[in-house]
């Protein structure tokens, strides 16, 4: 089953015109990812920058995901009828005003409101880019290319936020929102030189888009990525006070760590893209099972640091492996609505990233330990599995519209 958008064939964009094409969209990726993970590096700059306290500066983080929440399924709505290469240009647009904005806030209160103004664009552009990837290429080569885009978000870990975290804590933390926004409109240069344009679906409306709303398989693939995913941020929320008093890392060694963490997210999506160009179920339920697997050999090796370091390498790019076979099933799923299914993948994934360190929060509370989150991500791995089988069970009694 493939998207009804019509696709560029390579005859008529050549090698090189598909490379750009799709690093003006990763470009994007990249200023997100940034912005959304920089952030907490440099949270106790924030708050005596501003003279906060922790859980108001914890605030401004849950303002941007609440933005990308309220953002994806609006926005790809509202830019229905606009030609997709005109929606990408103008959510990127608002994503750089937005973190100017954010550079100027006078104070707590309008930084709160700039950085739920930032999150707004995030799903919704992912989206959409997923979408104008996916046409510009075969069927056949659809879970590539949406990595390819995604691979910004995960190189935005191992190149983005170090360099971003280190320009606000010697030059000031304000200075971030100016690199980001820097980004942004590098990236709205890059998309209006290089993204094809073509024209809106004819049918397209609020309405239509609205309509994957109706569908099954999309929420069932909607809640595959909020529990299956939220075990990989179970995870990585507490990972550098496991890696410190678990494993007994000096705290100096925390940024290798993430580095490291962020090198498994690009080897696990690029892999991931072409597993799910293969057969986007059977990765999703491959991946699933690897996610279980690998977050309980994390607990059990975290306590020697040569298998610990191992262990993050694996359990980042195994959660990151899942991404463009879930982006693409949402294509199946809701192939006359795709933009607004693709994007709410962004939102259902920040769901994932609440829920996943809400509960890793309470084991710790309980008093079992920092490697304890671990299990609990394991266990969500393995409801997510479930979820899959019922979602793959429920498409051989009823297979997807084509």
């Amino acid at each position: 089953m493939t998207p009804t958008t019509p696709h560029h064939s390579l005859s008529t964009l050549s090698r090189r015109e598909l490379t750009f094409a799709i690093f003006a969209l990763a470009m994007g990726g990249f200023g997100i990812g940034t912005t959304e993970f920089a952030m907490m590096g440099l949270l106790s700059d924030v708050e005596r920058g501003l003279n906060i306290s922790t859980p108001d500066a914890g605030n401004l983080i849950s303002a941007y995901a609440l933005g990308v929440c309220v953002g994806a399924p609006v926005l790809a709505a509202v830019g229905a009828k606009l030609p997709r290469k005109w929606l990408a240009l103008g959510l990127m647009v608002i994503f750089a005003l937005a973190n100017f904005s954010s550079f100027a806030a006078p104070d707590y209160h309008w930084m709160l409101v700039t950085r739920f103004v930032s999150g707004l664009p995030h799903g919704a552009f992912f989206g959409v880019a997923a979408v104008i990837a996916a046409s510009l290429v075969p069927a056949s080569r659809r879970g590539w290319a949406i990595s390819m885009v995604m691979a910004g978000l995960t190189v935005a870990n191992v190149i983005g936020v170090p360099i971003a975290t280190w320009v606000g804590q010697n030059f000031g933390w304000r200075l971030l929102f100016v690199v980001v926004a820097g980004i942004g409109l590098v990236t709205v240069a890059l998309i209006a030189r290089f993204v094809p344009f073509s024209e809106a679906h004819p049918d397209a409306s609020i309405r239509r888009e609205l309509g994957a709303l109706k569908r099954l398989q999309v929420w069932l693939t909607l809640l595959i990525g909020v529990v299956g995913f939220g075990g990989f941020f179970a995870t990585y929320t507490y990972i550098s006070h496991t890696m410190t008093a678990v494993t007994g890392l000096p705290a100096g060694l925390i940024p290798l760590v993430v580095a490291l963490y962020g090198l498994g997210m690009v080897a696990g999506n690029i892999i991931g893209g072409r597993l799910a160009d293969r057969s986007v179920m059977g990765t999703i339920y491959g991946v699933l099972a690897a996610i279980a697997v690998s977050l309980v050999l994390y607990f059990v090796s975290v306590v020697w640091a040569p298998s610990a370091l191992l262990m993050v390498f694996v359990v980042g790019s195994m959660g990151s492996m899942l991404v463009p076979s879930l982006q693409t099933r949402l294509l199946d799923a809701s192939p006359d609505a795709p933009s607004l299914a693709s994007s709410l993948n962004h939102a259902a994934l920040n769901v994932a990233n609440a829920l996943g360190a809400f509960l890793g929060g309470v084991v710790i509370a309980w008093g079992w330990g920092y490697r304890a989150p671990a299990l609990v991500g394991a266990g969500l791995a393995v409801l997510g599995l479930g979820v899959a089988l019922v979602s793959g069970y429920v498409e051989r009694k009823r297979p997807l519209v084509s």
